[in-house]
């Protein structure tokens, strides 16, 4: 038997897109003579639908779409993913469903037992858990499919009570597969392909794994599906971050898939999955930034954040941006990225100096304009912000200089940034990186502006890193601005570090508290001073009214802000 695995990027709720994508993916497996073509979960209507599976006329057109490509499966077996009707007036409306279509019939709808309901995931909002497993039976072969969460269900600490694979095995199936749209970051490749191999030789079957591609706002799917032999090599991976494609031939003696290519061979031993293994692989203090900056991640991050700037440009209707470039790290990150990804000329960058700007960061925007070959202009805010000042001296009443001055030349050059944004139908690049929105470090309706986030899910040291990434080949970012002291330079002589600590040691402080969900006294026990761990937590706590009025962010990492970390702005706890 012959399976084609696909990985597609779909347009939430863009039937007629998706659906032609579907089509396009059947007709060339017909012509490469699959016997079942695979698709990723919610294909039909794209993943994640949210609020959207709440109107009936949005359920309707998913129907309307697996009509049309059900009339397509006449010669082969298509599995799809769809939401699904829940006839039992018990539980949620709908079911999270696999759609098994062969000669033009619907022959099976597999539901979704585990409903994940953490971080970026809100299924159990929406969908009823299964009540029932089969076993899908095909050209005299019995498959196992399952979605996404159903094979995550390993390990001492379970989250579920049912494992669907447990109660499947009871019908001897011979292969398994599972649809999936798993969210990109910079180390989840690595545990989905554990949890399949868990599977694989837990249940000794071999796996076919279809895992979704594109940005959904601010969730990336990075796609990599793997196939599995049953003793736990893999046979196959598709493409990180692209679309792909892929016929795998499955041995009639045993099912085990034998492909084209060569064998990508891994160890046989027993494979054991921790779900909390992702965040707990780095606990000692020192080698923290060693692993944010590692190369693998740095790469994969870089390929998630191109993919999530094309996707919400492309998925929005928008073709062009504009950054504001003040020759600082963050900005030209930003910059060179926004370029790669949509091209130099669709990105306007606009430098905006003050009287506490320096004439480098000026030159070192420039220059980084004329490297990247983008178009810039130079709009001094001296005037503008002094006419603020007038305005507001019979309030302020000499009063000393403080953060307000300060936020007043920010918010200008936000308000300058929205206005040639509004003219030009642009689209606002931010430019805050994650260690500036964990502390609050930044202007709201000022440098905090934007209808995008690239770096807010990126650690001031990755952003370094980032920029070193971006110059391996030829010096686009120039090296003044890798090497000067970081700076907003809105007084005079400001650094970063008169508000902050050194970012190496923020970095580490905020990754434990973050991504491992450490408490204080467990930062404090790994030789972090007290009073700095206290203070920056507390940071941490009382700005999340600042990131609650945000835009969204690009997720990277396995807790970013937004929607996968949902704190409450009152809250007293560490403030």
């Amino acid at each position: 038997m012959k399976v084609a695995l696909v990985q597609q990027n779909y347009h939430i709720g863009n039937f007629e897109s998706n659906t032609a994508k579907i089509l396009e993916g059947i007709r060339r497996a017909k012509q490469e003579n699959a016997d079942l073509i695979v698709f990723s979960e919610l294909a039909v209507c794209g993943y994640p639908p949210r609020d959207f599976l709440e109107f009936e006329d949005f359920i309707l057109q998913c129907y309307h779409a697996i009509d049309i490509i059900r009339e397509q499966t006449d010669t082969i077996g298509v599995i799809v993913g769809s939401p699904a009707r829940n006839p039992n007036p018990q539980g949620k409306d709908l079911f999270n469903g696999a759609w098994f279509l062969h000669e033009k019939r619907v022959k099976s709808v597999i539901h979704k037992t585990c409903l994940p309901n953490y971080d970026v995931f809100d299924e159990y909002r929406y969908f009823e858990p299964a009540y029932d497993w089969n076993v899908i039976n095909f050209k005299g072969k019995k498959i196992a499919l399952t979605i996404c969460e159903d094979i995550w269900n390993l390990g001492d600490n379970l989250m579920y009570r049912i494992c669907p694979m447990d109660i499947l095995m009871k019908q001897e199936p011979e292969l398994m597969i599972n649809i999936s749209a798993s969210p990109f970051d910079y180390d989840h490749d690595e545990d989905r392909k554990e949890v399949v191999r868990a599977n694989v030789l837990k249940y000794k079957l071999p796996m076919l794994y279809c895992n979704a591609i594109g940005s959904q706002t601010e969730i990336v799917f990075d796609g990599g599906s793997v196939v599995y032999d049953a003793e736990g090599n893999l046979v196959r991976q598709l493409k990180l971050f692209e679309e792909d494609f892929a016929v795998i031939e499955l041995c009639d003696s045993d099912l085990n898939p034998k492909d084209s290519r060569a064998s990508i061979s891994e160890p046989k031993e027993a494979a054991v999955f921790d779900r909390e293994m992702r965040v707990s692989k780095i606990s000692d203090p020192e080698k923290i930034i060693d692993y944010l900056v590692a190369e693998k991640n740095i790469r994969e991050i870089h390929d998630a954040l191109i993919l999530g700037i094309r996707d919400y440009f492309y998925k929005m209707g928008f073709s062009q941006a504009i950054v504001g470039s003040s020759g600082g790290i963050d900005s030209a990150v930003t910059l060179a990225l926004a370029c790669e990804a949509l091209g130099k000329e669709n990105v306007r960058a606009i430098l905006m100096p003050s009287q506490y700007s320096t004439g480098h960061s000026v030159h070192d925007a420039e220059q980084l304009s004329k490297n990247l070959g983008n178009p810039y202009d130079i709009v001094p805010i001296h005037d503008v912000y002094e006419s603020y000042l007038r305005a507001l001296g019979p309030i302020f009443k000499g009063l000393p200089f403080n953060v307000a001055e300060e936020n007043i030349q920010s918010r200008t050059r936000g308000n300058l940034l929205m206005a040639i944004a509004n003219k030009f139908g642009y689209i606002l690049l931010n430019t805050s990186n994650k260690s500036e929105l964990s502390t609050g470090y930044g202007t709201l309706y000022g440098d905090m502006a934007g209808g995008l986030s690239v770096l807010g899910d990126v650690y001031k040291m990755q952003v370094y890193a980032l920029a070193k990434f971006i110059n391996e080949k030829t010096e686009l970012i120039p090296a003044n601005i890798l090497s000067k002291a970081p700076s907003a330079e809105l007084r005079p002589d400001q650094k970063d570090s008169d508000s902050l600590p050194e970012y190496p040691i923020l970095d580490k402080i905020l990754y434990q508290y973050i991504e491992r969900r450490l408490g204080p006294k467990e930062i404090i026990a790994m030789g972090i001073d007290e009073s700095l761990v206290r203070r920056i937590l507390r940071l941490v706590n009382t700005n999340e009214y600042k990131r609650n009025q945000f835009c969204p962010i690009i997720r990277v990492s396995c807790k970013a802000f937004g929607v996968g970390r949902r704190v409450p702005i009152v809250g007293k706890y560490l403030s």
